[in-house]
């Protein structure tokens, strides 16, 4: 009888071997990004001809406890037998290549573990949906060379640049996935494909942002409006200088009322790392004002009871006839504190959960000056309620 059980399989996460019994394991390898699972795969280890060997039986995601345990006793078979299972395994006529929709899905289901935003997880089939199957969708990926890769990015290559940019590394992910598994000889040929395509305009590395001297005029004006989720969500996100993201997920557990404070969890950040926000004033009346209309988990729900979209709050902004977005909302809270504020650039900083790119600095860097970060969320909503012209100058001290 083995050691795992399907909900212990479905729970070891952690970077490691978990032992089944008779030599079957189950390695997680760690994970390239911080806060993610790394790769998940069966090992049996046996002796076979007088040395040890290990064995890999495939992917957790693709192979089950039940599966992998089966195929280890056939193995050890085999081993009893005198016959290398690898030999064995290449004298068997290699499974057909798939096709790259195939493909695609199979790689989709296996990352799919691994993303936490949701709109990625959509956005990364859909994707391939739409600008890569109709060329490549039916072609076995043994096939496929970069003169077809080019033809698939070719029409959305100066149009869509992003897209297109965002389409050829998940087509490549594809390909390199076919050659892992040896349906394909070599790699994508990605570099060559680029050269083949057309200069793309350069890139607009920054989220067009409202002026922060207009901040006050808008939120007036808004508030002047019908008052509905998408108009406080957005708001509330100013208020804070947060994520859309963030904003639309928060849940009432991550609030503390009595203390003014949300705690977006780690799962939920995109540095990783759980972030405490004080609440300023307005932005605390804002959740007591919906608290009295919970009617679910999420504080700003959106239709059937689950996040607000991520357009939502842009079509606050448009129906508003303003050019920004909401992440630039950020930007401006960024230039209104280095402009109007002596407030120290780390305490900006961290009230924005930005990570200090210098690892030695990050080291000596733990401090989250929370303290500091609410009389600076506090003078931003003054300064957002038009209440001063002149920002009050906090001291540095």
């Amino acid at each position: 009888m083995g050691k795992l059980t399907v909900a212990g399989v479905r729970a070891a996460k952690k970077p490691g071997r978990y032992i089944d019994g008779d030599g079957l394991c189950l390695v997680v390898k760690p994970a390239r990004d911080p806060g993610a699972v790394g790769p998940r795969s069966w090992v049996l280890r046996i002796q076979a001809n007088g040395r040890r060997r290990d064995f890999g039986l495939g992917s957790v995601d693709s192979v089950s406890l039940a599966e992998a345990r089966d195929e280890a006793a056939r193995i050890r078979k085999l081993c009893r037998a005198g016959i290398d299972p690898l030999e064995e395994k290449r004298q068997q006529p290699a499974p057909a290549p798939p096709t790259f929709a195939e493909a695609a899905e199979r790689v989709h289901g296996e990352l799919e573990p691994s993303w936490r935003e949701g709109k990625h997880r959509d956005d990364w089939l859909s994707s391939l949906k739409r600008h890569a199957y109709p060329k490549l969708g039916k072609i076995a990926v043994d096939k496929i060379d970069g003169p077809m890769i080019r033809d698939a990015l070719l029409p959305i290559w100066l149009d869509k640049p992003e897209t297109a940019r965002r389409v050829r590394q998940r087509i490549g992910l594809v390909i390199d996935w076919a050659h892992s598994n040896g349906f394909r000889d070599t790699e994508a040929p990605l570099r060559s494909v680029t050269k083949g395509l057309p200069r793309q305009p350069a890139r607009k590395n920054h989220f067009a942002a409202m002026p922060y001297a207009d901040v006050p005029t808008f939120l007036a004006a808004l508030r002047d409006e019908e008052e509905t989720v998408g108009r406080r969500a957005l708001e509330f996100a100013i208020l804070t200088a947060a994520r859309s993201g963030e904003v639309r997920g928060a849940k009432w557990s991550e609030f503390d009322l009595d203390a003014g404070s949300w705690t977006v969890p780690a799962e939920r950040m995109k540095t990783h790392d759980a972030h405490a926000v004080p609440l300023s004033p307005r932005a605390l009346e804002i959740v007591k004002e919906l608290r009295e209309l919970r009617t679910c988990d999420y504080v700003f729900p959106g239709a059937r009871k689950r996040p607000l979209s991520d357009m939502t709050l842009t079509k606050v902004l448009r129906d508003a006839k303003q050019p920004f977005t909401v992440h630039g909302f950020r930007s401006s809270f960024r230039d209104w504190a280095g402009e109007k504020t002596n407030f120290p650039g780390e305490v900006a900083e961290a009230a924005l959960s930005h990570v200090v790119k210098n690892p030695t600095e990050r080291a000596y860097h733990r401090t989250k000056y929370f303290d500091k970060r609410r009389k600076l969320m506090d003078t931003w909503a003054n300064f957002c309620a038009g209440r001063s012209n002149v920002v009050r100058l906090a001291s540095s001290r």
